[in-house]
């Protein structure tokens, strides 16, 4: 199992892929808490339920979903912590 690590974090870009729900949206959550306001953060998954299931967290979190583009298998996901 892939576990995400700091420097993916602080890199911008955060592979989730081989992770399932609710894994890689816990992941995402945890990385955007801790970013700095008004940073991007690219999620990158194969989990199918992570599409409805992040933007799903960042609306109950107040973080904002930029981009999602679901390309079986992988879903990329682009979000911003709000100012």
């Amino acid at each position: 199992m892939h576990t995400p690590s700091e420097t993916e974090a602080k890199s911008g870009v955060l592979d989730l892929r081989g992770l399932k729900c609710p894994l890689p949206s816990l992941f995402a959550r945890r990385t955007l808490a801790r970013a700095p306001r008004g940073s991007s953060l690219t999620v990158l998954t194969d989990d199918p339920m992570a599409s409805i299931d992040i933007p799903h967290m960042c609306r109950q979190e107040g973080f904002a979903v930029v981009f999602v583009e679901v390309s079986d298998p992988v879903t990329k996901i682009v979000l911003r912590r709000q100012d």
